[in-house]
């Protein structure tokens, strides 16, 4: 079997205007990268603004494990397999970040024959939206330090400046830094620190915003210090929000490329679902809607995380009603969550599967808590026997929630058709009635309970001293009637990682509370969560290379 790179290396791509205008966009509205990438322009966006939305389905997954969901490679094949059957399908996907690709991803475009391509462009620069984004973020970083230096006459106290630069890479060693270091020449001494691009206050509002104007209006509002009366200061109060608009000018349009089958794909935005709201733009995702009869969007990590705040915070923002829901499992990861080590996962183990299901079914629930309809998605492996197929089916049906299996990976979208089928058979005759699960305008810890409660299956919230002084501080600000944006491990229901399945009896302890303002919801961060990744033992960089023509090798 070749390797992913080697798939989208030998996949014949059509020019990206070809593609464009077969599905809605012609050449004068685009804004080209090359032969195979462009930028969709404004003109676009205005022209179709008034015509009927498709349906829009939102892939999730499962509790993610080391053996891997294929969530990405999903709503791929699943996108081709539509268009396969007839209908008119967009895809919708967040940009991958440079610190997992040479981190442990090695890359994140999808797998196999669902790939979106151009698979190397993409991975790597793409068309600059995340230097953009690390741009604008340390214009106001920088501003505010200068501001200091140059007299503070916002009175901005340094002990209070929450504001932290960005990379967009995982390099551990800038966690916790010191700046100002060499004299007065150099401004005032101050510890400070760095966060990954993706978890950015700057990320999230480019992926909320509805147009040009709405994200300068956003940038504005971030909240990046407190002045000695303890008052917020924001990046309007040091004049900065129409510079960073003004570098984000082109990343706010979306990026359109093709999947291996020529099926269009919008990517656009990648915020993290374990430090962020985890979505692909907002504009995006309006856009797909527009152009096609059914649009297939993810969120990031599991339903409890990506999922619920696609459906808390993006769905509020920008007034979407999802029609169903595609949960996405395999029989490796069901029964990593039934106890079975990665290294024994090509043994047979319907009881370690059994037990395992358990974080499929909260999942399913925790969906159609949002009034959705489910479609659970099973990617198959050439080591799952009958045996454990049959109980995964079975077990399904007792839950009363359909079933397919794909081999999308292997087989592109026709190994995706059953799925799509059956996802048509559910948007035309089951009816979503989405809507939010706490209302907005409750507390900050009655949402923080509902979350715990409703979504992850614990006993309620334990909030740290100092996270509950932010808590009052925003309330006597008037900015604690936001959604809330939970940080929080990935591989777990708890905040726990090593808990895994379906767990009960636990807690999730909060220890630090924050607002974004500008993207508009509140961050509460758990005690085992990092917004700077440090790369692993072995980064998946040191398998990558390039050779005399330009040929990458490596990036998987």
């Amino acid at each position: 079997m070749l390797s992913d790179i080697e798939i989208a290396q030998k996949s014949k791509m059509k020019q990206i205007v070809e593609v464009a205008e077969k599905y809605g966009i012609p050449e004068e509205e685009l804004e080209l990268y090359g032969k195979y990438k462009a930028k969709v322009s404004f003109d676009c966006m205005k022209r179709v603004e008034k015509e009927k939305d498709g349906k829009l389905v939102l892939v999730t997954a499962i509790s993610p494990t080391p053996a891997g969901e294929g969530k990405s490679t999903t709503s791929i094949g699943l996108g081709q397999a539509l268009n396969k059957i007839g209908k008119k399908a967009y895809i919708a996907l967040r940009e991958p970040s440079l610190g997992p690709v040479f981190g442990v991803k090695g890359g994140a475009a999808g797998g196999g024959y669902a790939q979106v391509v151009p698979m190397e462009d993409i991975n790597l620069h793409f068309t600059g939206d995340m230097h953009a984004i690390t741009a604008a973020n340390n214009l106001l970083s920088a501003a505010i330090d200068n501001h200091i230096h140059q007299g503070n006459v916002l009175k901005i106290d340094s002990r209070q400046i929450i504001w932290k630069r960005v990379i967009d890479m995982n390099d551990r060693a800038l966690r916790h830094v010191t700046v100002g270091l060499g004299g007065k020449a150099c401004g005032f001494v101050r510890e400070d620190g760095f966060m990954i691009t993706v978890a950015s206050e700057v990320m999230a509002i480019l992926c909320l915003a509805s147009d040009l104007m709405d994200l300068k209006d956003r940038l504005g509002k971030i909240i990046v210090a407190y002045d000695l009366d303890g008052k917020p200061v924001t990046a309007k109060d040091l004049d900065v929000n129409g510079a960073m608009a003004m570098l984000l000018k082109e990343a706010i349009k979306p990026n359109i490329v093709q999947t291996l089958e020529n099926t269009p794909a919008l990517i656009h935005g990648g915020p993290f679902a374990n430090i962020a709201h985890g979505c692909n733009s907002l504009i995006a995702t309006k856009l797909g809607l527009k152009l096609g009869d059914i649009l297939i969007t993810e969120a990031g990590f599991g339903a409890d995380l990506g999922a619920e705040k696609f459906l808390n915070i993006k769905c509020r923002y920008g007034g979407l009603k999802p029609d169903a829901v595609v949960v996405v499992a395999t029989i490796r990861a069901l029964k990593m969550h039934g106890g079975v080590k990665k290294t024994e996962l090509g043994n047979e183990n319907v009881e370690a599967l059994d037990k395992g299901f358990a974080n499929l079914a909260k999942q399913v629930e925790n969906m159609r808590k949002f009034g959705l309809p489910v479609l659970v998605a099973v990617n198959r492996f050439v080591n799952d026997t009958d045996a454990e197929i049959q109980l995964l089916i079975n077990k399904c049906k007792e839950f009363g929630v359909e079933v397919s299996l794909n081999e999308c990976w292997a087989k592109g979208g026709e190994g995706g058709i059953e799925m799509a089928e059956k996802l048509v058979k559910i948007l035309e005759t089951e009816k979503a009635e989405y809507k939010p699960l706490y209302d907005i305008e409750a507390s900050i810890i009655d949402k923080l309970n509902t979350i715990v409660k409703e979504i992850y299956g614990g006993d309620g919230v334990e909030i740290d001293s100092a996270a509950m002084k932010q808590i009052k501080k925003l309330e006597e600000l008037g900015l604690d009637k936001l959604p809330i944006c939970m940080a929080k491990t990935q591989f777990s229901f708890s905040d726990d990682p090593n808990l895994m399945g379906a767990p009960k009896g636990f807690k999730i302890n909060v220890k630090d509370v924050r607002v974004s303002a500008g993207a508009g919801f509140i961050v509460c961060q758990t005690s085992n969560i990092m917004v700077m990744p440090g790369l692993p033992k072995v980064p998946a960089a040191v398998k990558m290379d390039i050779d005399e023509n330009g040929v990458i090798t490596g990036l998987f």
